[in-house]
C-alpha cells in the first residue's frame, strides 16, 4: 500500500512539475510578445513625433512592420539582430519576426536602429510575412517624399511597395543603410 501511495504522490508531483513548466513557457512567451509589442509601440510614437505625415501613411497602409535592431562591429565584420512586429491593418493580426545582418568592412562600434516598413498592398505585405525578405548588398536610399507626395515624407522606397523608415537614437535618418538584412518569421513568439 505503501508503494502504491508513493506512486500516486510522485505522478501527482511529475504532472504538477509539468504543468508549472508549461505555464512558466506560456508566461516567458507573452512577455517576451509584450516587450516586442512596447518597443513597436515606442518606436511608432517616436517617428510619428519626428515625422507626423507617418502616422497616416502608417495608418492607410495594407500593413506595417516594426523592428528594433543592434548591431556590433569590430574591425572588418559586423553583425546585428533584432525583432519585431508586422501588422494587418484589415485584419488587425500580428506576425512576430526576427531579423539577422551581416556585413564587411572596416569599422568599430554598436549601433542600435529601429525600422519601421509600410507596405502599400497586401501582396508585398503578405510575401514579407511569408516568404521573408532580404536587403542584399549594400542598399542605401535617401529618404524622399517619393510619388506618395508628403505622406511618405522621410521614407525611402527599398521595394516595390515598400517603404522603410530608419530611426536612430539622433531621430529620423536622412539615409537608409542595410546590409544583407534578412527579416523572417519568429517560430518562437507566434
Amino acid at each position: 500500500m505503501k508503494i502504491a501511495h508513493r506512486q500516486i504522490l510522485t505522478a501527482t508531483a511529475f504532472v504538477f512539475a509539468l504543468a508549472l513548466t508549461a505555464s512558466s513557457q506560456g508566461t516567458k512567451k507573452e512577455k517576451q510578445q509584450q516587450n516586442v509589442r512596447d518597443t513597436a509601440h515606442k518606436t511608432l510614437q517616436q517617428l510619428y513625433k519626428t515625422e507626423p505625415q507617418a502616422k497616416a501613411a502608417v495608418k492607410h497602409a495594407a500593413g506595417y512592420a516594426v523592428f528594433s535592431n543592434t548591431g556590433v562591429k569590430i574591425l572588418l565584420a559586423g553583425s546585428g539582430m533584432g525583432k519585431g512586429i508586422a501588422v494587418n491593418n484589415k485584419t488587425k493580426k500580428e506576425t512576430f519576426m526576427k531579423m539577422v545582418e551581416l556585413q564587411a568592412g572596416l569599422g568599430m562600434g554598436v549601433k542600435k536602429f529601429n525600422v519601421v516598413f509600410v507596405f502599400d498592398n497586401d501582396k508585398v505585405f503578405d510575401s514579407f510575412i511569408n516568404s521573408g525578405w532580404e536587403f542584399g548588398g549594400q542598399a542605401n536610399a535617401s529618404a524622399t517624399t517619393g510619388t506618395k507626395g508628403g505622406q511618405m515624407s522621410g521614407a525611402a522606397s527599398v521595394a516595390e511597395g515598400v517603404w522603410m523608415y530608419q530611426i536612430t537614437e539622433k531621430g529620423l535618418s536622412a539615409e537608409i543603410t542595410a546590409k544583407c538584412t534578412k527579416y523572417y518569421k519568429d517560430d518562437d513568439l507566434n
